[in-house]
């Protein structure tokens, strides 16, 4: 009878390709493609795909009817994915400030966008007669907030053409970070910031852009609430990741008459994925695309304001444009949507800001003609302070948006321990097995190929490497390893964070497993050991991994990390006992580490009868655990959208029947273990 290894090495060619070290599988280039940019390519070819769809479908939209069901769809589906908006509470605003200037006022204004949330603002108010028009300014991505220069100007430039202006700070920015150190400067902000509060909402079901644009929503609020504003003329802007949310209060928000999004609007068929609330979930696989944002609130005025050398492609910006303009032409209103472009980098620059206010002059006052902005002064961050100390964490009973989401975590956990009580447990896992996106085993495809790449002798032993291709574009490099002339009928498939090499050097645990007469098949999963992307010192690869900008375009292709790499175990699994040995199948032991661990779990829950056994060491003790922890380190990566509304890992955990699983030195969301 022949063991396995012999099987395999018959098969092997005689020109092995060269690999680079000993335990190196893959060769420098698959297809032309390098292994770590592998995923790329394959969600981009997926996001192609999804968009070749989308611009079939927006084909036949031609009567007014379709084009009506059209904004509807899309505005239902985004609603659905920021998981809805908080119950309005009472605004508590207060006028903290007030001062004159020559050609406009200004208030000092905090509002509370939920209890306690408070929202740091300046109203712009002009020299004339109200009730004035106004204007919502969410401002974008500057450290210092409503403070940036920029933004000012564009305030200052509309208050001095006859409209109040309500520009705020965002989370994480000017006087609102939400994190501070005991001396009351920040821990994180800006980016950074919105996607650590991203990875916590992912989770829930909510995005960043849920709160962020919950805190424009209630602007607009305490703006119509007031005598002095025209309620029936409110307009938005903003630039860049004001952009962002502008485009999102547009097309959400029916108060909204006139609108400029600027520095943002493209498409998301070439455009790399930003920070947290600019991904929302599944918009990629569904069909909504930048253009949509326009759409949705047609025919409503709407001017793009682009940069020709902007990071958001000017091509984008145009093919979103074109869409909007047919859509807005087949429903009457071709005039109510232009674009202004000027041949700049991204940012708020002079001539998109005399646009704008020319577009809100036009559409808001009636009135066609130049803007010509003159120098004025500018006011120094100390001096454009509203809250009392500067931050508003330091105010009496401030609550962050981690608190609000970590309230949330809390409910929900009631609600899943029903959840699990009155489904069943099949009932519970199907929920799990939808919610990453796992057909059964059963269902799954074998290997498209499997290549041998090479081979190590060791004493005693040899290790055969393989390159394993799952499907189209996706190879998981192995090393298959056990003794020649020993038949085992144990396999264990051993899957970790740090990559397959992690365990193979000699005297380590490969070595160990195969004098105890077993069989082992190390492999890297997606995205891992030669598939990971190479990372660096920034705090993006610190905080959420050298891959985030892939999981992000996996999330809004409405596709999980989680779900990918549990068929990739299922697959080696199912693999491993198909080669039997004297007619029976393998014992499958499942071993995983670090980052494989959350994915590895999940199988083992959904398909308990592939594996004999399972230990999970040192990998996340529960997604809740993200929430509690605040900045956390590397969990982007298995974050699955909504999934704590049904279950956490200790519910898979407890699902496995029969006393197989073992987890061995749990950690918290920084990596650190747990304390017993």
């Amino acid at each position: 009878m022949r063991s396995l290894f012999w099987i395999l090495l018959v098969v092997l060619i005689s020109s092995i390709p060269a690999v680079s070290s000993d335990w190196s599988v893959l060769p420098e280039a698959i297809g032309g493609t390098a292994p770590q940019d592998l995923m790329s390519d394959y969600l981009r070819r997926l996001t192609y795909e999804a968009f070749d769809q989308r611009e079939a479908r927006y084909e036949e939209l031609k009567t007014p009817e379709q084009l009506q069901a059209h904004q509807k769809k899309m505005k239902e589906f985004f609603l659905e994915q920021l998981g809805g908006f908080p119950e309005r509470s009472p605004l508590n605003a207060e006028i903290v400030d007030r001062r004159e200037f020559e050609n406009y006022r200004m208030e000092k204004i905090i509002y509370q966008s939920m209890p306690q949330n408070y929202v740091t603002a300046v109203l712009y108010l002009p020299h004339a007669r109200a009730p004035y028009p106004a204007v919502l300014f969410p401002c974008g991505h500057s450290s210092n907030g409503k403070a940036s220069e920029v933004y000012q100007r564009a305030c200052i430039l509309l208050a001095q053409n006859g409209f109040a202006v309500l520009c705020y700070d965002p989370i994480d920015q000017g006087e609102r970070y939400q994190l501070l150190n005991e001396d009351g400067s920040p821990q994180i902000g800006g980016t950074i910031g919105h996607t650590m509060t991203g990875a916590g909402s992912i989770l829930l079901g909510r995005n960043t852009a849920t709160y962020r644009i919950w805190d424009g929503m209630r602007g607009i609020d305490y703006l119509v609430s007031r005598s002095d504003i025209d309620p029936q003329r409110i307009g938005c802007t903003g630039n860049s990741g004001g952009g962002t949310l502008t485009s999102y209060i547009m097309a959400l928000d029916e108060r909204v008459a006139c609108a400029v999004p600027s520095c943002y609007i493209t498409t998301l068929r070439h455009q790399a994925p930003q920070d947290a609330e600019q991904n929302i979930h599944g918009q990629i696989a569904f069909g909504m695309d930048h253009a949509d944002y326009i759409m949705m609130r047609a025919p409503k005025p709407t001017l793009l304001s682009t940069a020709t050398r902007d990071f958001f492609d000017i091509h984008g910006a145009w093919y979103a444009f074109r869409q909007a303009k047919r859509f807005y032409t087949r429903l009457g209103f071709a005039e109510r949507v232009d674009l202004i472009e000027t041949d700049a980098e991204h940012g708020f620059s002079l001539q998109l800001r005399e646009g704008m206010t020319r577009w809100m002059l036009r559409w808001m006052r009636g009135i066609d003609a130049p803007i010509l902005e003159t120098d004025f002064p500018i006011l120094t961050d100390e001096e454009i302070q509203v809250s009392p100390q500067g931050q508003v964490m330091l105010m009496d009973g401030a609550k962050s948006v981690y608190d609000f989401n970590l309230q949330l975590e809390k409910e929900y956990a009631n609600a899943r321990r029903q959840y699990w009580h009155d489904a069943g447990r099949e009932k519970a896992l199907q929920k799990v097995r939808d919610l990453i996106g796992v057909q059964p085993a059963g269902d799954m495809p074998t290997f498209q190929d499997v290549a041998p790449m090479g081979e190590i002798e060791r004493e005693g032993y040899s290790i055969v490497k393989l390159m394993l291709t799952p499907q189209d574009g996706i190879v998981m490099p192995a090393l298959l390893c056990g003794d020649k002339s020993h038949i085992a009928s144990e396999s264990i498939l051993y899957v970790d964070g740090a990559g397959k090499e992690a365990a193979a050097a000699p005297g380590g645990l490969i070595e160990q497993w195969v004098k105890e007469g077993k069989n082992v098949l190390a492999v890297d999963l997606r995205s891992l050991g030669e598939t990971a992307k190479p990372r660096n010192d920034s705090e993006w690869h610190r905080y959420f991994g050298a891959d985030w900008q892939d999981y992000f375009s996996a999330y809004m292709l409405n596709k999980t990390y989680v779900g990918m790499r549990v068929q990739d175990i299922l697959n080696c699994a199912l693999y491993l006992k198909r080669l039997r040995i004297g007619g029976e199948f393998q014992q499958v032991h499942l071993v995983a580490v670090g980052e494989a661990g959350v994915p590895a779990l999940h199988a083992a829950a959904l398909e308990p009868q592939v594996f004999d056994s399972v230990v999970i060491k040192n990998s996340l003790i529960s997604w809740s655990n993200v929430l509690h922890n605040t900045i956390t380190e590397n969990q982007l990566i298995n974050a699955v959208h909504g999934v704590l509304r049904y279950y956490d890992l200790p519910d898979l955990a407890a699902s496995i029947p029969d006393g197989r699983l073992t987890i061995e030195n749990p950690v918290d969301a920084l990596g650190e273990p747990i304390p017993e």
